[in-house]
């Protein structure tokens, strides 16, 4: 397998369980919410200051049904997170271009783990 086929094929189950299957995960208080509640002081817990932002609390905005709502949140999620990740490894991959372009031309550049001339 290719690794351009497995990177299509993750994203698309990323794209699956966010948009399919999230709906269904436990609607059980995570770690920290169980461990506030056993010690009581889960009373005293305010709104962060992004409560009223898109997709808070795993809810698209404006959509009637909570099904469609978490699974768009998740596949808006997904979508942001691989753009996010893949401008960051182009970046990289440029950066990396850059260098080896100017090792090419003869500049001066050394790169860590080779020594200087005469060491």
């Amino acid at each position: 397998m290719s690794r351009r086929t497995f990177l299509v094929l993750g994203f698309l189950l990323a794209l699956l369980i966010a948009g399919g299957v999230a709906y269904y995960a436990s609607s059980q208080p995570d770690g920290l919410e169980k461990a506030a509640e056993d010690t009581g002081f889960s009373d005293t817990a305010q709104d962060s200051a992004v409560a009223d932002s898109p997709l808070a609390d795993y809810q698209a905005p404006g959509v009637d049904s909570e099904r469609l709502s978490v699974g768009l949140a998740g596949v808006v999620g997904v979508l942001a997170t691989a753009a996010l990740g893949g401008g960051l490894f182009y970046l990289m991959g440029r950066g990396r271009q850059r260098a080896a372009a100017v090792d090419i031309a003869g500049g001066e550049r050394q790169h860590p783990e080779t020594p200087a001339p005469g060491s």
